[in-house]
């Protein structure tokens, strides 16, 4: 028995509403198909479109010329409640999935839908039964599916991996993967390698200790887990007290989709603690890192550490965007809270450049061979101290892209900084455990999209926004980056100079990431709108803006 509030029972909408209840089946999404993903631009199979996490389209019926029409084909309103973290929490960040016309899609409170992509008509919806009252750090969100085997993937507020039948959206398997009693819940977008579902945990901020894991993409069944924290005797825990304490709830939850490397068997992820170090003497691996697991074991083979000892909620849990030097070196790039980019090799780690990409960082000092020096930080009782990036940081989980043909990484910059007053908390299950009072700046801040030479570390232009960017690119054969505003403006730009080409207001803010696909011959452009989340963290001065719930889809005109 649980005496948290359940929602109960989920109801077949397609007795209540107009929805079909049935999607047409596709072709099946395997592994050797998802790595090939590129050479079917038509379709956005998984997560981030590739496995390099490059946000990338080879499509280019969208281009400098044309996108001046551009102009909505159809608009899907989803309806969220927001019911549990309270209403106004909520946000709609998922990532569409499409797959031979037909896209998948998640959203608050558990949902997720099949929708016709050339038309918005639903098709069939699901909604996870979660309990109201799940203890959430950071709002009411989803950020995507996958899709694989026939089946889609969700990860709910609840800690379940649920997989649905493709066609009409009842349950094959549903397996508990956290302690929800103890804050453990999930959010990410599930990665199908192989015939496994790769998902990571989240709910650092009560105190956890973080994880990744694989299951059966068939049968549900946990292949293996990885734990980020590791306990005495496993390689790194030299770098945590080894009284038994710090270790369990040191936080380094993954909950951002991991990239990968097919070639080498690697998955890159990074996780996080939060601001009291008192408790927690040392650099605290892997906190902070990219890790590089071995997809088939689970094994760390390297890691990278970005902000050793972290007192300023960095998390380091962003994107590691795969992509290969002219000279055939295989690097990933990291744009990380911290306000640095790093480039690394990404066969064993090696750090090959790192520089900052914000205009504004006073909480440290990192030289160009990555030596790390903190200079400000909540370190005294009650004293305050203020210091940028603020906890959302220079760029938050929202993803950077990377344009094959220019060469250009496109950031999504957030200039905010915050105050941060520690404030020394004894550690109680399922409250959260972020040992400081924090205020994040109201006045002072603005953002950018940065186009940078990863290769260089150049800034070849940025594109001005009076408020920080709080949401994914998108970049595009046909020469351009899409981007969302805090505001609802939807903008594309020139990938190559930065200049405003088109742009629509959608009403509501963006903090999600927009996909791009192709249908019966007509490219769409598709993105979900709804401001909310923890915008306090990185945007408290529109805490009040418009919410929203919708997902537009924009096209150029038939004729």
């Amino acid at each position: 028995m649980t005496d948290y509030v359940d929602a109960g029972e989920a109801i077949p909408h397609v007795q209540l509403t107009n929805v079909r209840g049935e999607a047409p089946a596709t072709s099946t999404v395997d592994y050797d198909r998802i790595r090939g993903a590129r050479s079917e631009p038509q379709n956005w199979l998984t997560y981030y479109g590739t496995y390099d996490g490059q946000r990338y389209s080879e499509l280019d019926q969208i281009d400098k010329d044309s996108v001046r029409r551009l102009s909505p084909a159809w608009v899907f309103q989803a309806g969220a409640v927001g019911m549990q973290s309270g209403a106004s929490t909520y946000s709609f960040e998922a990532s569409p999935i499409v797959v031979e016309g037909v896209m998948y899609v998640s959203g608050p409170d558990g949902r997720a839908w099949a929708i016709d992509a050339r038309t918005g008509e639903e098709l069939w919806r699901y909604k996870h039964a979660s309990p109201y009252d799940v203890s959430l750090c950071c709002g009411n969100v989803n950020r995507g599916l996958a899709v694989g085997h026939d089946k889609v993937y969700l990860y709910t507020l609840n800690a379940h991996i649920v997989a649905l039948d493709a066609t009409i959206g009842k349950v094959v398997w549903d397996t508990v993967n956290g302690d929800v009693r103890a804050g453990e819940s999930g959010s990410v977008a599930p990665l199908v390698v192989k015939d496994l579902v790769i998902v990571g945990s989240a709910g650092g901020e009560f105190g956890v200790r973080g994880h990744l894991d694989a299951f059966d993409a068939h049968t549900g069944e946990r292949r293996w887990r990885c734990y980020t924290v590791p306990k005495p005797g496993e390689p790194g825990s030299e770098t945590w007290p080894d009284d038994g304490e710090a270790w369990q709830r040191g936080g380094g939850n993954c909950w951002v989709t991991p990239t990968y490397d097919p070639e080498l068997e690697l998955l890159f992820q990074d996780p996080a603690p939060d601001f009291d170090g008192g408790v927690r003497p040392g650099d605290n691996l892997y906190t902070d890192s990219t890790i590089a697991v071995d997809v088939n074991t689970g094994e760390i083979r390297w890691h990278h550490q970005f902000t050793p000892h972290d007192l300023w909620d960095y998390d380091s849990t962003m994107e590691n965007v795969l992509f290969d030097a002219p000279d055939g070196r295989k690097l990933l790039a990291h744009a990380d809270e911290n306000g640095y980019f790093f480039v690394l090799d990404r066969t064993n780690g090696e750090l090959v450049r790192v520089f900052p990409f914000v205009d504004r960082i006073t909480w440290g000092e990192i030289t160009p061979d990555g030596a790390v020096t903190p200079k400000i930080y909540p370190d005294e009782e009650g004293v305050p101290v203020h210091f940028w990036p603020g906890p959302a940081g220079g760029k938050e989980w929202t993803h950077m892209s990377y344009n094959r043909q220019t060469g250009l990484m496109y950031v999504p910059v957030q200039e905010v900084g915050a105050t941060a007053t520690r404030r020394r908390r004894e550690f109680k299950e399922s409250i959260p455990y972020w040992g400081a009072g924090v205020a994040v700046d109201i006045e002072d801040f603005y953002g950018f999209v940065a186009a940078i030479d990863p290769l260089t570390g150049e800034e070849k232009w940025r594109w001005n926004n009076e408020y920080p960017m709080c949401a994914s690119t998108l970049t595009t054969a046909g020469g351009l980056v899409f981007q969302g505003t805090p505001t609802g403006e939807f903008v594309a730009l020139d990938a190559s100079a930065g200049e405003k080409l088109w742009s629509f207001q959608c009403g509501s803010g963006h903090h999600s990431s927009p996909t791009t696909f192709e249908v019966d011959g007509r490219q769409f452009v598709a993105v979900p709108t709804g401001w909310g989340g923890w915008v306090e963290g990185f945007l408290p001065g529109l805490l009040g803006a418009a919410a929203g719930d919708a997902l537009f889809c924009f096209a150029l005109p038939e004729q």
